[in-house]
């Protein structure tokens, strides 16, 4: 069985311990080729209290079928001084390595699925890679033009048209066309997740969906004709819906996915239900990729009281997404 891979996140955050975590958990019934430091590793093992066998391959194809072992690729010797819990060019860096080999991995199907452990902006910054974040790294380095992102959890499915942007580049970025990418790439992942007939509502940018062009006409003039463009083609999508209500609905069964127009508008409902429940999932991508649905967290790195629950949601988000039973 191939493995899924698991790119170790920040080195400095909660990635090796929640990474570790994660493998010694008895839910976790796959193989996981975690990508990273095994220096790191074995320091966050020390940390953590857990008595999980580090195993270094040299590949993805050295990767046995074993549960309960952390299986690594040793991408990094970075200095054992390294100070959890703050923000580092050095970890940045290395946290770019083992994103870029994680997708090398996946483009060449030597791994079912791509997991990914939090980074942090600035020490990626710092450390030469200005990307704003993981979704525009995978879209990169993959090739990738037309994709978004989407985070879901057992009551929720959100995906958002534009990502991170301030708000007012954000709201010059909702335009039509990018509107109808958006709900094109949902029906597609919705349909392949095994939704035969996905509903996806449309959240409005304005207050009240701009009230009929009493607040702002963006929702009328932008929103609207991407909704009936996605009509005419078959899909089952209405709005654009008030934002303050469209989630709920959505929670409650009436849609199966929302699109919403920025991204607090999106993430807020969804990591209100709960961090340790949701999963970030990069659709339009010619491959899996899953992550948490937190940060770093440096204020606790280094500490050993790190939760993986989200971790292994996103785990089992791959596992499923990628067809391993």
């Amino acid at each position: 069985m191939r493995p899924i891979a698991l790119s170790m996140g920040d080195p400095a955050g909660i990635g090796p311990e929640i990474a570790l975590k994660l493998v010694a958990d008895p839910r976790c019934d796959v193989p996981v080729l975690i990508i990273g430091d095994a220096g790191v590793l074995t320091r966050a093992r020390a940390l953590s209290g857990l008595d999980v066998p580090i195993r270094v391959v040299a590949s993805a194809q050295d990767c046995a079928d074993t549960i309960g072992v952390a299986q690594i690729l040793d991408e990094t010797s970075l200095p054992e001084d390294l100070p959890w819990g703050q923000v580092d060019g050095r970890a940045g860096r290395a946290a770019y390595q083992y994103v870029a080999k994680g997708i090398e991995l996946a483009l060449s199907n030597q791994v079912a699925a791509l997991v990914t452990a939090p980074i942090n902006k600035e020490a990626l910054r710092l450390g030469g890679f200005p990307y704003p974040g993981h979704t525009e790294i995978l879209a990169d380095l993959s090739g990738t033009g037309d994709y978004a992102m989407m985070m879901a959890n057992d009551e929720l499915r959100v995906v958002l048209v534009t990502i991170h942007q301030a708000l007012r580049d954000a709201i010059d970025a909702v335009t039509t066309e990018a509107v109808s990418r958006t709900l094109r790439l949902t029906y597609d992942a919705l349909r392949r997740s095994g939704i035969d007939a996905p509903r996806i509502a449309v959240a409005g940018l304005n207050p009240h969906a701009g009230e009929n062009g009493l607040m702002g006409r963006e929702d009328l003039d932008i929103i609207a004709p991407a909704v009936q463009e996605a009509r005419v083609v078959g899909i089952d999508a209405s709005g654009p819906w008030p934002a303050d209500t469209v989630f709920l609905r959505a929670r409650t069964g009436e849609f199966d996915a929302v699109i919403a127009q920025y991204h607090d508008q999106g993430l807020i409902p969804v990591k209100y239900l709960g961090l340790e429940r949701g999963v970030n999932i990069t659709i339009g991508l010619p491959f899996v990729r899953t992550s948490v649905d937190h940060g770093t967290a440096f204020d606790i790195a280094g500490k050993g009281v790190a939760d993986h629950a989200s971790l292994l949601t996103a785990l089992e988000h791959a596992r499923a997404l990628a067809g391993l039973r």
